[in-house]
């Protein structure tokens, strides 16, 4: 597993203060920075610049095994051509290889490892693996003025095979829980809106839902005895606070010195990066995971409880054991160190680089992803690194390079 968090930051702080945001929601919120994306860059470019060091790694051998691309995004390109042909294309992957995207909100990501699984499951190849990216690019966010605090940017890539090095699922371990609910849509590819106090009740709702089926399916499953650590699809880590003391009250009618105490020991170390990171769709339980390897206490296996949601809504509460050397297999693609590097923006480069955003819109037949208007914002995050990032359109074909 490996990840991508973007290469720029916004203080929250600093933009609660400037919309004029009530600063007692603030310490609810639970968020300290959030990656921000440059108009250069999209889905695709987050795909790739999360997915690339894993397959750098890989031998001939086992880059040939790789036997499907699948990405889970929100943020799709067009209605018919999956955003996965160029994420293979510029990973330089094999022919012999099955492409697709699938959709559900913010379940996008858990969707497309769950299809991973049966595709290696039945490939003919013992080594057959499937490479699975949560990709997502935030649209402008209409009438929830506390949602864009939250909105980060990244992806993360999980290389799915027989022999798991970071996260082993426990088999039929799954809680499932679904309704029709509208409580956020994204009606066009640069809209995200709906309701969020919906959205919240619904997200409450479907992890009591998920868990309650979950220990229909293993028997004797506790949501304190059973599992190590927790981590859940983080839009907010304020909001996952709340899951976890509802949750805990309701199973386990813990008094409220024990519920804290629960959530810092088992669910904390899973939030450090949210809060850095910010809200990253299809990807927000994966980033939760990758957050968890690095500040958990691995020096024996642990069982991990997995819960994804995604809006409209699809919702499950999984399982795995996470092994004493994956945090170190993790550590190799220093996250860490790529959120420590990030560049710091300033409000108003934060609010000059909007003007630019529809450079890498969906829908645009032609145009040039023109660096100039923000060069100096460029030079200091992209330049020389290396990063896959937009390059122009011609006929709808959107055409990349490396920075």
């Amino acid at each position: 597993m490996s990840a991508y968090a973007g290469r720029a930051f916004v203080d929250v702080r600093t933009l609660f203060e400037a919309r004029g945001l009530d600063m007692a929601r603030f310490a609810n919120l639970m968020m300290e920075q959030k990656s921000v994306n440059l108009p250069n860059e999209d889905a695709v470019t987050n795909a790739v610049n999360a997915a690339r060091p894993l397959v750098d790694a890989l031998s001939d051998r086992e880059r040939d095994s790789i036997e499907a691309v699948i990405v889970g995004t929100e943020s799709g390109l067009d209605f018919g051509k999956p955003i996965s042909t160029y994420v293979h294309h510029y990973l330089q992957l094999g022919r012999r290889c099955r492409s697709f995207e699938v959709k559900h909100a913010c379940y996008g990501g858990t969707a497309a490892l769950r299809t991973a699984l049966g595709l290696v499951a039945t490939s003919a190849n013992p080594d057959a693996r499937a490479l699975v990216i949560a990709a997502d690019a935030g649209g402008e966010v209409t009438g929830m003025p506390y949602w864009e605090p939250s909105h980060g940017a990244g992806a993360v890539a999980l290389l799915v095979g027989a022999r798991p090095a970071i996260l082993d699922l426990d088999p039929g371990a799954a809680g499932l829980y679904s309704y029709e609910v509208m409580d956020t849509c994204r009606p066009r590819s640069d809209l995200a809106a709906g309701d969020s106090d919906l959205s919240l009740l619904a997200y409450l709702e479907c992890l009591d839902r998920t868990f309650a089926d979950y220990q229909t399916r293993v028997h004797g499953a506790d949501i304190v005895d059973t599992f190590d650590y927790l981590a859940f699809h983080t839009p907010f880590a304020g909001m996952v606070q709340g899951a976890h003391r509802q949750l805990l009250r309701k199973t386990k009618r813990l008094a409220a010195p024990d519920i804290q105490h629960d959530f810092t020991t088992r669910m904390a170390p899973s939030l450090a990066y949210p809060a850095r990171i910010g809200n990253t769709y299809a990807a927000g339980l994966f980033m939760a995971l990758c957050s968890l390897l690095d500040h958990g206490d691995f020096s024996r296996p642990r069982r991990i409880g997995l819960f994804a949601y995604g809006s409209g809504c699809a919702s499950e509460f999984f399982s795995g054991v996470v092994d004493p050397e994956a945090p170190d297999r993790f550590g190799a693609y220093k996250l860490r160190e790529q959120l420590d590097a990030r560049y710091p923006l300033s409000l108003p480069e934060y609010e000059h680089l909007s003007r630019f955003s529809n450079q890498s819109a969906a829908g645009i037949a032609d145009g040039d992803a023109d660096v100039s208007g923000y060069a100096d914002t460029y030079q200091a995050t992209l330049a020389g690194r290396g990063h896959l990032v937009l390059d122009g359109i011609r006929g709808f074909h959107r055409r990349y390079r490396w920075s």
